[in-house]
């Protein structure tokens, strides 16, 4: 009687030649699971103030790192922040040396063990990115103020940048020359109602009405842009009458009090040489 199909036991060649197909096929997917938990970055974003500059992007790696590359329009690709578990990577140097170019960046996803890793990492590509246009103008700053009689003048502080001309760094006004324009808001301090003033320099010189108080600040902008035309406004800043003349005051005691001080003592002193001389006279010797 024929033994069933079913109840013959395989040959030990046929067993060996299974057991490495099944291995080889775990093996494969073993390596495409470990090929597909490489996560790629997403939400890939410019941040960029006075043109100093970050890319930044999700998610913060678990199994895997970055490296970011950087590219001009139509340029090459160069590497930067290598396997970096961050997800952001500073730029600036990258577009310091020509801010009117457009850049784009991407970021490569590599397993946690780069250096065995051979394959074409996945990337993701940010949007494009023009310094010149698209960086926020930062707070301003008052480098001085003087209120003399009828006149206000402010001195904004140049602001400095990392951009570079003949490796030279720049400020924003060697940047954006004219273009830049500063706002001056400026009110009695003992009132609400707001004045302005503009300058494409970076110095005011205003009326004011004299022997009053006055409180300002300013903002940076550049009225060609579409968008980010304008800074925040800086930190506000008082002069103040009831200080200079609170000073005068003070002085002018010291120096009633400095000359009360020598007009007494000279006082003392005068009446105690006219009392030795009293004292003189009226001796027995001088009366004998």
């Amino acid at each position: 009687m024929e033994t069933p199909t079913w109840l013959r036991v395989p040959s030990p060649e046929a067993a060996v030649a299974r057991m490495l197909l099944l291995s080889w096929v775990l093996l494969q997917v073993a390596r495409t699971s470990g090929t597909t938990e490489v996560v790629v970055a997403y939400n890939l974003t410019w941040k960029s103030t006075n043109f100093k500059t970050i890319l930044e992007w999700e998610p913060k790696p678990i199994n895997h790192v970055y490296t970011v590359q950087i590219s001009p329009r139509l340029g090459n690709w160069k590497s930067k922040c290598f396997y970096t578990t961050d997800t952001e990577c500073d730029l600036t140097d990258e577009i310091g040396n020509d801010v009117n170019q457009t850049y784009q960046a991407r970021v490569l996803s590599y397993p946690a063990d780069a250096t065995d890793y051979s394959g074409e990492p996945p990337f993701t590509n940010s949007p494009e990115f023009t310094p010149y246009v698209e960086t926020k103008l930062g707070q301003p700053a008052i480098q001085s103020f003087k209120q003399v009689g009828t006149k206000l003048n402010v001195t904004i502080r140049d602001t400095c940048t990392l951009v570079r001309r003949n490796g030279t760094f720049l400020s924003l006004r060697d940047v954006f020359g004219k273009n830049l324009i500063y706002t001056l808001y400026y009110w009695k301090a003992s009132s609400t109602g707001k004045k302005t003033a503009k300058t494409n320099t970076n110095e005011f010189l205003i009326d004011v009405d004299e022997g009053e108080s006055y409180c300002f600040s300013v903002q940076a902008a550049i009225p060609s842009r579409k968008a980010n035309q304008k800074s925040p406004e800086s930190h506000i800043e008082c002069t103040s009458h009831e200080k200079e003349v609170l000073l005068i005051i003070v002085i002018v005691v010291l120096v009633v009090l400095v000359l009360t001080i020598i007009l007494s003592v000279t006082l003392y002193k005068c009446r105690k040489a006219r009392a030795g001389q009293s004292g003189k006279e009226s001796s027995p010797l001088n009366a004998a």
